[in-house]
Order: C-alpha cells, then structure tokens, then sequence
C-alpha cells in the first residue's frame, strides 16, 4: 500500500453504485471540522449548530503522545453527545512511534480506527478517509473496515465512509478508489489544498517554469474548476454524495461581514456545482456555509468535459512578488514551528492555516528554486536566495528551518512532512520515526 502511484490511471471499473448516504447526513449540511485533541474547540462544537461535526486527527492535527492521549480519551464524552458525529483518522503513510505490530512499525491510522470504533460501544462516527492515491490503499482500508466490522459483530457493510480526493493521483483514480470501497463509501470528498500540493509535488519537477504561488490557485482558474467537476461527475455517476471544501477564514471580529461573504460565495459556487455539504473552520462560519449551500443548490451547472490537459492548464505567474515569496516561507515556517509545539492549527492573516496549506507552501518554494523562477525586481530565486530569505525569517538551528530547507532543497519532493520530520529526528521522543526501516510513503 506504500508503493507510488503508477504513472497512468487504473482502468475504469464494471458498473456500480456507492453506499447509501447515512441517514443523518443531509443535503446542504455544514459540518464543523474540530482538532481532536483541542478540548476548547470540542466544547465549542457541542455548543454550535453545525449539522456535523467532525473530529480530525489529520490535516489540523499535531500527533504528539499527549494529543492522542487526549484525543483519545474525549471520544467517549464526545460520542455520548446527541448529534451527527465523523472523524478523519491519520493517513496510511503515517507510523504510530513507539508501536509495533508483526515486527513493524504500525500504522496510526488503524490505531485512530481502532480507537474511534471501540470509544463508545453501539455508537461509532462515520469516517472521512484522507489522502488516498492508489487502489492499493483502498483495498487496505477495505480490508480493515470488514476486519473492524467483523470484531465489532456488525453486518457487512455497516460503516460508512467519505474518501477524500485530494491528490493528484486520487483524482485520476477517484471512480476505481470509490468502486473499490463500494460497501461503505457514500461519497467524495475535496480538499482543495491538499490536491494543489499533490499537483505541484506531481508535475513540478518536470515543469518547465514556475507554478503559480497559492494566490493564482483560486476556484475560479479553470484547472481548480476542472478538479470539483471530475469529483462531482463520478458522484453523479454512482449515486454518491459530493462534500464540498473547508472554509478556512478567520472573521475580523470588529467587521466579519467581508469574511462570511466570501465563505457563502464560495460555498454556493459548490452547490451549483453539484456540492451538498462543505466543511467550516470555525463555528462562526457554519452560517455561512450553509447559506451559501443553499443558494443555489436547487440549479446545479452543466458539467464539462474534463480532461488531462485542463486539469493542468495551470496559469503562467509571469515574475513572482518577492512579498509573496516571503509570506509563502514564512507560513510553511509558522505551522512547522506550531506542529513541533503539539498546534495543528495557527491563525494567520485571517485565515487558519494547517498541514495541507503549509505543504503547499513548502512545495512551491522548492519547484520555484528548481526552476530559478524569477522575480519581479529582476532577481532569480536561487537556492542561495532561498536561504538568505529563510534566514532573515528564522535562525538555521531552529527545527522548523532545518525541516523546511530539507524539502525545498531536495532533488525531488519529498512526500509528506511529518514523515520526514521523523526522519530527521528534528521531533521529540514520542514522535522520532522507528527503528525498523519504513516502505517509501505514498508520493
């Protein structure tokens, strides 16, 4: 299940129909994505109106010992609690340290499994399934969830799923990875930044100039379209839900109308899409996720033809800002440095910035000094201008800095960061990566 996705998509499977959506789950529904470990946010959620609310252990998580001490022992209180509950369990790539299993490294995500199915006896969350690229990888997490229902005593086909299409390769193989999971799977989820990474990290090596910064990367370029009309197409195809994006704004408080704007804009632009449920960032978001769903959910926009070529029809950026490369390092900086510190998630210039978007920051800086990309004060970005950069951002014996020159300076991309984090022994005890070699993670 770690081997790298092949290079062409698998073939298309024999006809089939996804599960059937949970019953609670209901169309134009907003779900409030909350860190599991973050007990303040957890409170906030059981006192919001989300129609949702999703536990996360990926993206907004920082997998110290004492968060998934915590995280674990708040599910039983949480699952007690009336209301639609789900959870994102870790990545396959991901270890859990200090765990071993047949004599090798085991794999947090079946440790989330374990723990998010056996909390609270009779009541399990529905389970949001992240990262997936390969057919492999979802025939391991059929595997493990006829295992799970097998131990439990539950009938075949009890849990349900939402895959999450967020890598370029998952996208190519979104209709074979939810045939494949067909039993359980209901729908297709999109994460618009993580898939932007796994883009950039894909085709960047081999792009002749620069890819545009985050800012060029918007919903409304054609490619960025392109990626929400092939995921909804194969939900429309066998009768799966399409689950929308996470608005990620932080509201300023003293004026939050141009924030929550945004956030419904976004939102009805899924519903026409053909989106029925998106996620918030934040309980003060819900009411604009929902509107925005809402608006125009009854009148869903002709899909186009999707193609190779369109889904990468990305913009040429002309010279780059050298603010906005900056501001790119600098945020790749701020979330390694809160990650190192237990903080999934860091607030920054009115937005909630985690996981995803800092590998995407990180992978654009490193395809930009591949390609010396230029800038607009007639400067190309050297790996030399690079460091002088990063230097004036922080010191080079800090772990954040160390970590982020590892992976914009390497020859290729490497996968994800908490792995090479680990793996440069920049974590504490509790996260350090194994004694016993890994298999390459997914790419």
């Amino acid at each position: 299940m770690d081997a790298a996705a092949p290079a062409t998509p698998p073939s298309s499977p024999p006809p089939y129909c996804a599960a059937p959506a949970p019953p609670d789950l209901k169309a134009g529904r907003a779900e409030l994505i909350v860190e599991a470990s973050d007990q303040a946010a957890l409170a906030a959620a059981l006192g919001s109106d989300a129609d949702a609310v999703v536990l996360d252990f990926d993206d907004t998580f920082a997998p110290t010992p004492a968060n998934v001490a915590a995280a674990y022992g708040a599910l039983p209180g949480a699952l007690t609690s009336p209301g639609s509950w789900l959870a994102r369990p870790r990545a396959l790539y991901a270890r859990q340290p200090g765990l071993t299993f047949g004599g090798r490294p085991a794999r947090a995500a079946l440790c989330d499994l374990a723990a998010l199915l056996t909390a609270l006896p009779g009541r399990v969350p529905h389970l949001y399934l992240p990262k997936l690229e390969t057919v492999a990888q979802a025939q391991a997490w059929a595997l493990a969830l006829r295992t799970a229902e097998a131990h439990l005593g539950l009938p075949s086909g009890t849990l349900r799923v939402c895959l999450q299409i967020e890598t370029w390769p998952g996208l190519l193989a979104a209709d074979r990875l939810l045939s494949e999971l067909r039993d359980w799977a209901y729908g297709l989820n999109a994460g618009r930044w993580d898939y932007v990474f796994s883009v950039v990290k894909t085709v960047g090596p081999t792009w002749p100039g620069p890819l545009p910064p985050r800012s060029g990367l918007g919903m409304d370029v054609d490619a960025m379209r392109a990626y929400a009309e092939a995921l909804v197409a194969v939900c429309q195809a066998r009768g799966a839900q399409a689950v929308g994006g996470t608005a990620a704004l932080s509201p300023d408080s003293r004026d939050p109308g141009p924030a929550l704007a945004a956030v419904q804009a976004d939102k009805a632009r899924e519903a026409a899409q053909g989106f029925v449920g998106a996620w918030a960032g934040r309980p003060d978001l819900i009411g604009a996720v929902r509107a925005g769903l809402a608006t125009a959910a009854t009148a869903p926009l002709p899909l186009n033809p999707v193609t190779p070529a369109r889904l990468l029809a990305l913009p040429d950026p002309g010279p780059l800002d050298p603010a906005e490369v900056e501001d790119t390092a600098a945020l790749a900086l701020a979330v390694f440095r809160a990650w190192f510190a237990g903080q999934g998630v860091v607030e920054r210039a009115g937005r909630l910035e985690d996981t995803a978007t800092a590998e995407l920051a990180r992978a654009l800086l490193g395809q930009w000094v591949r390609v010396q990309a230029p800038l607009q004060d007639g400067r190309p970005l050297t790996p030399g201008a690079y460091l002088a950069l990063r230097r004036r951002l922080t010191p080079d014996l800090s772990p954040e800095a160390q970590l982020l020159d590892h992976l914009v300076l390497s020859p290729t991309p490497p996968a994800y960061f908490p792995h090479e984090a680990q793996v440069l022994g920049l974590c504490g005890p509790g996260l350090r990566a194994p004694e016993a070699p890994l298999d390459r993670p997914p790419s």
